[in-house]
């Protein structure tokens, strides 16, 4: 323990400090980046708080964080690991059971653990523009800390609720409304922290033992939370949970807080909880990259091509995250209708709160540029290409765009499917081309799949992963094939939707299956959300390199031939009208007709069959895409599915799954299914050794 006799500073650890001030202690966190609630800053806190409360003179103790936040939470690099003392629920305890008063100041972002450390102190005062929340559901726990116990007798049983099953942060104000804080303030967190100590010695500011306060029962609001969690999260099992712990606040504290440790205790044995943590993971993983140490380029200035649906989108992303932005057109009624679009989006973004109305005005007026004319590209750092999918056209573009774009910019294409080799091939310089797929609509989805040609060079790839951090979007890298990672396996896995279809099961019943699942969607109400003629002109380009043992289902096909793409068209495999969502008959007099055609007696498909058939199909193609070297690791192929596919987070994406599953059961049900089509089902080499090893996809990320 060092000291400063003339300051009164003594350090307790190298992350928590005592700065003694009169009667008033102020206890420093130094735990950088965001103050995490490690070892150190508990051990310290815990040893700060039992060497204060010991000393007649100290009066008053204020805890507060040096940094850009107070206590921001856990900290990740012990998740998994064995607690070691003290734990957090001990620290609160003690922090609430001080003899001498304590109040918290908090900044930043409190976010989990730092806020229970705070619910559990005797007052608390926040800077403006301070965020506050319990985010332990979205991994599939909750708060353990007494978080559940504190904030009902603070805030009241449905403020407290709706903190804790959303998991989303509220802004100091919000939470000084709730009481959950006592102020907000101005200034730096030390100078406000002796403040309210000061105050707290005067009696302006109020200090109470949280546990002493009474929890008002508020039936009401504990039946509407089981309710509305019954409708929107029935397959969750924390959120339930912390309903629970919530309604056990009304006890005395030491009941309250063991029933909050057994439902804790409970949510940390759910596999839900695995795939969740699993899940925050693998969005910080794919960040780490071979070409991750080359030095990205400067961009400034982006170019796209193309003004429908994706071309808008990219531009609004580009455009929302601060870059000059020329979309161009092949006409006027082309670049009208792109800027119209993005001026929809960006009035989207001001509904959301994203964007201000004047921001908006601001981005249009002087961010955005349109033209006619290639030529307007010229001094752009990135160019994105987002026209249809068509080789002929794409490469036509690239071989102007290798004349008109300055030397070091970067050519991108949007495709979804197309070789980036034969695209980069049309130009004199393959090192600065890349594919970079965005997710429809591009401003809003997550993923971003960074396609890497043969010849693209390192720093092409690291600028592709800055771009989509500036985005705010999560970059995988992807080789190349047909489909890259995502629609390359998606492709595979609704030949298994479309074969149970054909022997019997509805569009429907598939779809509720996989809803059932956790999918927001099933197969058939997403083809007719992306528009059945994607797949349509996709199947036609295939055709001629199809294999004749390939069992192919021309169904979709057929009910594209009448007009019918999906929402867009009014029908598809479902009726969109005033009257609602249905299923078409005509698609279904279709089905039948093809069934008959090929002498198929339909069957009866149970729900856990088509799971299960459906799931292993993905898993199965994965793993070529994983044994291929297309995906560099197993967590590329769920962070793919997670944040572009609509994969359940809880479950943690399809590789985490197939561990749950196993590989030799995987095994077992692939060579099953091939017993009525050998082609389709064939057991990839990786997975069977996996099988014969025991080993897993999980173990596979480790060695990456």
């Amino acid at each position: 323990m060092k000291s400063g006799s003339e300051t009164g500073l003594t350090g307790i650890n190298d992350v928590v400090s005592i700065d003694r001030q009169g009667g008033i202690a102020l206890v420093a966190l130094n735990n950088p980046p965001v103050n995490a609630a490690s070892h150190a800053v508990r051990s310290g806190l815990w040893q700060a708080i039992e060497t204060l409360q010991n000393e007649p003179d100290i009066k008053v103790i204020a805890i507060y964080g040096e940094g850009r936040t107070f206590i921001a939470g856990a900290d990740i690099r012990e998740f998994g690991k064995p607690p070691r003392d003290p734990w957090l629920p001990d620290l609160c305890n003690f922090i609430e059971d001080c003899k001498t008063p304590v109040v918290c100041v908090l900044h930043g972002t409190t976010l989990g653990g730092g806020l229970e450390v705070a619910l559990a102190s005797h007052a608390r005062v926040a800077l403006a523009g301070t965020k506050v929340g319990l985010p332990e559901v979205s991994l599939g726990i909750l708060p353990g800390a007494g978080g559940t116990q504190r904030a009902p007798r603070l805030a009241g049983i449905k403020a407290a609720l709706d903190l804790i099953t959303s998991g989303k942060p509220i802004s100091a104000n919000q939470a000084l409304e709730q009481g959950l804080i006592d102020q907000i303030a101005d200034g730096a967190p030390r100078e406000v922290a002796l403040t309210a100590a000061r105050e707290l010695l005067d009696g302006e500011l109020a200090s109470r033992r949280t546990c002493d306060l009474t929890v008002e029962d508020d039936p009401q609001a504990l039946t509407a939370m089981r309710d509305k969690l019954a409708k929107t999260q029935r397959l969750l099992f924390s959120p339930h949970k912390c309903v629970d712990a919530v309604e056990a606040s009304r006890l005395p504290r030491e009941e309250g807080l063991k029933e909050e440790r057994r439902l804790f205790n409970d949510c940390m044995d759910s596999p839900q909880r695995g795939g969740l943590v699993h899940a925050f993971f693998a969005e910080r993983a794919v960040a780490k990259v071979p070409e991750a140490s080359a030095t990205p380029r400067d961009i400034r200035k982006i170019g796209v091509i193309g003004g429908g649906t994706m071309g808008s989108g990219i531009a609004t992303a580009a455009l929302l995250a601060g870059f000059q932005v020329t979309m161009t057109e092949r006409d006027k009624v082309g670049l009208d209708r792109g800027t119209s679009t993005i001026g929809a989006n960006l009035d989207g973004a001001v509904k959301r709160g994203k964007l201000g109305a004047g921001a908006r005005d601001e981005i249009l007026s002087s961010k955005l540029s349109t033209a006619t004319e290639l030529d307007a590209l010229s001094d752009a750092d990135l160019i994105i290409e987002a026209v249809f999918e068509d080789m002929g056209v794409k490469r036509e573009i690239f071989g102007t765009l290798d004349k008109v774009a300055r030397q070091g910019a970067i050519l991108a294409s949007n495709t979804s499917y197309l070789d980036i080799d034969q695209i980069a091939a049309a130009t004199s310089r393959p090192e600065d081309v890349i594919g970079l797929h965005f997710f429809s609509p591009a401003h809003i989805m997550r993923l971003m799949e960074v396609v890497v040609a043969e010849k693209t060079g390192a720093d092409t790839v690291a600028t592709g992963f800055a771009l989509a951090k500036k985005l705010k979007k999560i970059a995988v890298r992807s080789g190349v094939c047909d489909g890259f990672i995502g629609n390359r396996i998606m492709t595979f896995y609704k030949k298994a939707a479309d074969y149970m279809m054909m022997d019997g099961a509805s569009p429907e019943e598939i779809d509720k299956a996989i809803t059932g699942f956790g999918f927001a969607m099933g197969p058939y109400q997403v083809a007719d959300l992306a528009g059945l003629d994607i797949s349509w002109a996709a199947n036609k380009r295939r055709a001629a390199t199809r294999p004749a043992e390939e069992r192919y289902i021309p169904i979709a096909d057929e009910i594209c031939e009448k007009g019918w793409f999906g929402r867009k068209t009014g029908q598809g495999f479902y009726i969109y009208d005033a009257e609602g969502t249905r299923p078409n008959p005509a698609a279904l007099a279709i089905i039948d007709a093809e069934r008959a055609k090929a002498g198929v007696s339909p069957r009866t498909f149970a729900e856990d069959e088509i799971v299960s058939r459906f799931i292993t199909a993905m898993i199965l193609e994965a793993t070529r895409v994983l044994q291929e070297g297309i995906a560099l690791r197993p967590v590329d192929i769920d962070a793919v599915f997670l944040f572009g596919y609509g994969f359940p987070r809880f479950r943690g994406g399809p590789m985490h799954t197939a561990d749950q599953i196993g590989a030799a059961e995987l095994v077992r049900r692939i060579e099953d299914y091939a017993q009525e089509d050998a082609y389709y089902w064939q057991v990839p080499a990786l997975l069977r050794k996996l099988a014969e090893s025991g080993g897993t996809f999980a173990e596979m990320n480790e060695q990456s």
